[in-house]
């Protein structure tokens, strides 16, 4: 297993959380996503290493810019 984490920014109620997790989701490998709305932290659990700039791309396609924190 393999567990990554994010810094999403301009984030500011469930529906962008929502957003977030849908996209994230959606990429091969991932098994969990958890967005936390106060800090913009979003943790991905995959079966399989994801490419940070996947994760990134799909954070990016929900509306939102995000950095790498792991």
């Amino acid at each position: 297993m393999s567990v990554a984490t994010f810094t999403a920014t301009g984030m500011t109620c469930q529906h962008c959380v929502a957003s977030v997790t849908k996209e994230v989701t959606e990429l091969a490998h991932v098994t969990s996503v958890a967005v936390d709305l106060p800090t913009g932290k979003v943790t991905v659990e995959s079966d399989a290493p994801i490419p940070a700039d996947e994760v990134i791309t799909a954070i990016d396609k929900a509306g939102y810019a995000a950095v790498v924190t792991n």
